[in-house]
């Protein structure tokens, strides 16, 4: 791979930073086998530390299957939330029946507020 394309795989990950008891993973563009690694592992390390994540996902654009399995991994792993789909990933998770497992938020403060 060259600077450039890891660069952009790099990407996919925004801001991450503690809120409350969890922590907060932002993720941005276009998220599928090529580019997902990165938020695979921001996500990963941030289940092995905190007991709630919240993935950040306003700022998504396109999630493909493989988005989809890795948030249905991370949350046997860690309460995993999931805040601001756009409509893509709504119908995504709709259609799969993954939104009957898991939690998702129109924001981030919705997603740390819930009990």
């Amino acid at each position: 791979m060259t600077g450039a394309r890891d660069a952009y795989h790099e990407g996919v990950v925004g801001e991450s930073y503690p809120a409350g008891a969890g922590w907060v993973v932002a993720a941005q563009g276009e998220l599928d086998q090529d580019t997902l690694a990165p938020l695979e592992e921001a996500l990963a390390s941030a289940a092995d530390q905190h007991r709630l994540v919240v993935l950040d996902a306003g700022s998504v654009t396109f999630g493909d299957s493989s988005f989809l399995n890795l948030l249905l991994r991370l949350h046997h792993l860690t309460t995993l939330r999931i805040a601001a789909p756009c409509e893509q990933l709504r119908r995504l998770f709709a259609l799969t029946g993954a939104d009957t497992v898991l939690f998702l938020y129109p924001t981030v403060e919705d997603a740390l507020g819930a009990s």
